[in-house]
Order: C-alpha cells, then structure tokens, then sequence
C-alpha cells in the first residue's frame, strides 16, 4: 500500500501534474522547455522531475551534458490505470489548453533562437550542481 500512496503523493502537486500533462502530449521535453512553458525556475523544475522519475513516472536520456525527459514505459498495474484515466481527465480541464499553448509559444521562440538563453538552461555535472553556461540557443538541460 505505500507505493500507492506514494505515487498518489507525487501526482497532488499542480506543477507535477501540468509536467505530466506536457509530457502526454510530447514524447520528449528538456527542463528548459517546462521551464518556459510553466514559468518555473531551474530548480523547482529539476526537483519536480526527479521526484517523478524516482516514483517510476519519467526517464531521463542523456545527451552530452544535457538531459531530456520522457514518460516511463515501464509503469504498469494501477498506476498505469491512473494514468490513462488522468490523461483523460487533464485533457478535460480548463487549463489543459493554455498549458500546451504555453509550451507551444516557448517551443517558437525556443526555434528561433529566442529562448534557452545561458542563463535559463546550463549544463550540469552528475551531482547537480551547475558547472558551465550554455552557448547554443538550442536545445536544453534536463
């Protein structure tokens, strides 16, 4: 029963839920494009993926010093029940829209070099913390 109340844990914050909305809708999203999309910091994104990737939700794939995350295909049983019935129910809600309209207009700016400034998305070492700026517009950390 804990590790159903645990992932009952993970889905009761906003900001994790509009995440896993985003990441409904999108095969892959690195923290700079969830930062854009919900206004977030660096850090309260990476805390919020983190604590869904170690509840089995999201993975994350590596890609030089940069990562990106995706949802878990391994999750199955329940929680995979509660998922496909939360997919259906965000999609629902008043909100979903702007939340990919949100992530739409950052995905523009973002392709035409606007956004992902060094200052938004940096590089970081396997502990963490950040250790260099990014020099490309494209792309993102985690």
């Amino acid at each position: 029963m804990r590790d159903v109340a645990q992932f009952f844990k993970v889905l009761s914050d906003e900001a994790r839920l509009k995440i896993l909305w985003l990441l409904f809708n999108h095969l892959e999203l690195c923290v700079c494009d969830i930062m854009g999309a919900l206004g977030i910091t660096q850090s309260k994104a990476s805390r919020h993926l983190i604590t869904m990737k170690h509840a089995g939700l999201v993975t994350d794939r590596r890609e030089a010093t940069w990562s990106y995350y995706s949802l878990s295909a391994d999750v199955a049983g329940l929680e995979r029940a509660m998922l496909a019935t939360l997919r259906r129910s965000l999609g629902e809600h008043a909100g979903a829209t702007g939340t990919l309209r949100d992530l739409q207009m950052w995905l523009q700016k973002k392709e035409r070099g606007g956004a992902c400034e060094p200052k938004a998305c940096r590089p970081t070492s396997a502990r963490g913390s950040t250790n260099r700026k990014r020099t490309s517009g494209k792309g993102g950390r985690r």
